[in-house]
């Protein structure tokens, strides 16, 4: 881990303390200076699968940076008498790198999603961040990561988003980031709100920590992955009267 940021460790995880703001200052320095730079935006649903696979808690730990992506990390931490300052979700972070990378002629590999969500964001991309050199967009069905290593590699490209989904995307990028001197993050299912497939939470629900709530109304086969949050909570409030 690195030490920029103070941690709060929930379930063997660490989170780190600080702002979006702040966050985003030190990878923008960072990918000026070609630090390779590996980030995940982990929520309860993350910590709570690398609870129960040794394996993968050992990629996450081994990131550079570990944001609290959901209420349910803040409510953790909270628990633990070790508040953090705010949200840092993958999305918010992507369109803030984004818009920074357009500004500052940054190049980006996509590699993620289905056929037809990536065919949208070779439209939409250049429209939303004309300043951004797009240098690469797969989608997630590959069966061997190979020919894509190699054109990540060939690219060099400044960040590489990963939109795999969880514990795929983080093991692609934990075995294969040392191709660049770049930024990796692993961004679920950002792609399909880039291309507009699916619609991001209205402000209001964003507001009041609630997206959860409004992707799960939109989209019921999510109720089985907010079940863990019980589990995790009772796990939490375990560690806490542990310490």
């Amino acid at each position: 881990m690195s030490a920029t940021f103070p941690t709060v460790t929930v379930l063997e995880i660490p989170f780190i303390k600080t702002t979006q703001a702040q966050f985003l200052t030190t990878l923008q320095q960072r990918i000026t200076q070609q630090e390779n730079t590996f980030v995940v935006t982990a929520n309860p649903e993350i910590v709570m699968y690398a609870h129960e696979h040794p394996d993968y808690q050992a990629t996450i730990q081994g990131a550079d940076f570990v944001t609290p992506d959901g209420i349910g990390i803040l409510n953790g931490a909270q628990i633990l008498g070790q508040p953090l300052p705010e949200r840092i979700t993958g999305f918010d972070t992507l369109q803030a790198l984004l818009t920074w990378g357009s500004d500052h002629h940054r190049s980006a590999y996509f590699v993620g999603a289905k056929p037809e969500v990536v065919a949208k964001l070779a439209t939409r991309l250049p429209q939303a961040y004309p300043g951004l050199d797009i240098v690469g967009l797969k989608d997630g069905y590959f069966q061997d990561a190979a020919p894509i290593v190699a054109d990540i590699a060939a690219k060099q490209p400044d960040m590489v988003f990963a939109a795999l989904g969880f514990p795929k995307q983080e093991n692609f990028i934990a075995t294969h980031r040392q191709v660049t001197q770049g930024l990796w993050m692993g961004v679920g299912g950002s792609f399909d709100v880039l291309a507009g497939t699916v619609p991001r939470a209205p402000q209001f629900w964003q507001d009041h920590h609630l997206e959860w709530l409004y992707r799960t109304l939109k989209d019921p086969k999510r109720l089985k992955r907010i079940a863990v949050i019980p589990r995790y909570l009772h796990l939490v409030k375990r560690q806490a009267k542990q310490q």
